[in-house]
């Protein structure tokens, strides 16, 4: 069976179904929840799935949801993830639906992953007897921070009943960056790694009046971070890149007295081992000898953080072929560069074959370049994308199922 005979009447009952889906991320938005304990976003999924005929069990960890759908004829299981979780942030869009909790936010668009995810499992279910093999559906907390998909993966959620593990994985991430309703993406490298650094300049206080007989870590911690981006631009190859951003530098406690110490927060980002290496070598090298030019001490801590999310070129073709017999050859396409954000789909992916695509949202009269991009503040994702993405979520299990099982 072809994907476009396979898909017959799918985006037209995905387009029927969007109020549901809407009206679930707009109640899931209101009431957003940070980190790996989500009560009230795990009971919302749980009874927009109830009378789904679908097998359902919850983490032990973590607020997470699994459930099981089971198709009418043999084939691999395929694995289909949205993340659940906000930001620690206060919301400032004006919507009618927003948020109503101090200091979290659904700014990345957790919540529209969420409600798309419970549609592709309406339609999939739907379409039981055309399914080949089974699906599962990964409800995932603390992606933004805690690496929650790895204790989803402790957990089980990639073995099979017989002892197997799942076939293929794929997720979509909204963005405002591209028309509504649009998918893009690319086999390899689609989001980078980020790891953390934190350099405490160690110098010797004084007062302001007298900087020669104190150790300023001030100027030295400026410099260093200067001398990162020069680090960066001299050592790193342009087409494997990286980007160190320096977020947050802290000195001191009033105008009159020299500190101590500086402190320096950021992070880096590159998307393969080599640059990575590299980068971490080069960032620690930088900021002793910076520092010891002046003859001051610089701690340098680096943290491990995500690995990059890495699209199976074989299942990023599959999806790409199910999407455009789906919405149409002209609404898919080749994402040209990776996104050097991170995502802890990585670790899925680094242990079955998958693909992660990128889902525009972009709100009609606003160009993609002056919309509001994720992690906003004022970030506002156009409701009707949803349809295309529950469907091609569900596309992506009912064409997988016709696929090899390559893992």
């Amino acid at each position: 069976m072809t994907p476009a005979a396979a898909f017959e009447g799918l985006l037209a009952d995905a387009r029927a179904a969007l109020p549901g889906i809407v009206a679930l991320r707009r109640s899931i938005h209101r009431h957003p929840e940070t980190g790996a304990h989500l009560p009230r976003t795990q009971q919302a999924v749980l009874e927009a799935l109830d009378g789904l005929g679908l097998d359902l069990t919850t983490g032990e960890r973590l607020s997470s949801v699994t459930a099981r759908l089971e198709g009418a004829r043999p084939g691999p299981t395929v694995l289909l993830r949205a993340d659940m979780d906000a930001l620690p942030m206060d919301e400032d869009t004006g919507l009618d639906f927003a948020s109503t909790v101090p200091g979290a936010m659904h700014a990345c668009g957790h919540d529209t992953h969420t409600a798309m995810l419970v549609g592709a499992a309406r339609l999939l279910a739907a379409r039981r007897s055309h399914l080949a093999g089974s699906v599962v559906l990964m409800f995932q907390p603390a992606e933004e921070s805690g690496g929650g998909a790895l204790h989803m993966i402790d957990e089980g959620v990639l073995e099979t009943a017989d002892g197997g593990r799942v076939a293929a994985a794929f997720a979509l991430h909204v963005t405002t960056r591209f028309a509504a309703g649009t998918l893009h993406l690319r086999p390899g490298p689609v989001f980078a790694a980020s790891d953390g650094l934190h350099v405490t300049v160690r110098g010797r206080g004084g007062h302001a009046s007298a900087p020669h007989r104190a150790l300023d870590p001030v100027p030295v911690a400026c410099e260093i971070v200067q001398a990162l981006q020069t680090m960066v631009t001299r050592t790193v190859d342009v087409f494997d890149p990286a980007v160190v951003t320096v977020a947050s530098i802290h000195a001191g406690t009033t105008a009159n007295v020299i500190p101590e110490t500086a402190e320096i927060h950021g992070t880096f980002r590159t998307l393969t081992p080599a640059t990575r290496r590299l980068v971490r070598e080069g960032i620690t090298r930088v900021a002793r000898h910076v520092a010891a030019a002046h003859g001051a001490h610089a701690d340098v801590t680096l943290t491990e953080g995500y690995p990059p999310v890495v699209n199976d070129p074989a299942r990023t073709a599959a999806l790409h072929e199910a999407a455009a017999a789906l919405l149409g050859p002209g609404r898919v396409h080749r994402l040209p560069a990776p996104i050097m954000g991170a995502e802890d789909f990585s670790y899925v992916l680094q242990q079955v074959p998958g693909a992660m695509a990128f889902l525009g949202a972009c709100p009609p009269g606003i160009p993609p370049a002056q919309a509001p991009d994720i992690h906003s503040n004022r970030v506002v994702f156009e409701e009707d994308a949803m349809a295309a993405g529950a469907a091609t979520l569900a596309a992506a299990a009912l064409h997988a199922g016709t696929l090899p099982d390559t893992h």
